[in-house]
């Protein structure tokens, strides 16, 4: 079954020796980006450099549209034979958003909801960048509904770091 992983910096090589995933998409901030690690072609490995923030005031180099247009373009290039891996700093923020993007591009518009509480339910520390949802909601056409569904699910449980979280791509989320 078709799989995206959302792991922590911590356990991409853990992850990607246990699942061999074929692409690995990376959000980390500029000056703590990573090369790609053995096991994925250069080519399969999206590099974001953004800094973790709500904001675009915030701080330097934060989430922007042409980071969101290059995600959704890397997402549609997956061809979900063998898993995606998705990963920032915590395995929390960058990354859950990133996956929510993936998966609402996926799925299609009016299931937004569906996929926040499905993410919710694998993943209780998620707490998706809003910033990065925003872009992604405008980008998709999606008038807000990949934001609100995200405000709804709120949170979640407070962790330093979190752990792999399967989310596979079937039509029961």
């Amino acid at each position: 079954m078709p799989l995206i992983l959302v792991t922590p910096l911590s356990l991409v090589e853990t992850a990607i020796k246990r699942h061999k995933p074929s692409h690995l998409m990376t959000l980390l901030s500029p000056g703590h980006m990573i090369e790609t690690p053995q096991g994925i072609r250069p080519g399969n490995h999206l590099k974001l450099g953004l800094n973790d923030v709500v904001a675009t005031d915030l701080a330097d180099d934060p989430p922007n549209a042409q980071h969101i247009d290059d995600l959704i373009r890397f997402g549609r290039g997956w061809d979900a034979r063998a898993p995606l891996l998705i990963h920032c700093w915590a395995g929390i923020s960058r990354s859950m958003a990133a996956a929510y993007i993936v998966l609402c591009d996926r799925f299609g518009p009016f299931r937004e909801k569906e996929i926040a509480k499905s993410l919710r339910a694998r993943a209780p520390h998620a707490y998706p960048n809003p910033l990065l949802v925003e872009f992604a909601d405008k980008a998709l056409g999606r008038n807000g509904r990949m934001s609100m569904a995200i405000e709804s699910i709120g949170r979640g449980t407070i962790v330093a770091e979190g752990d792999v979280v399967e989310l596979p791509l079937s039509d029961e989320l």
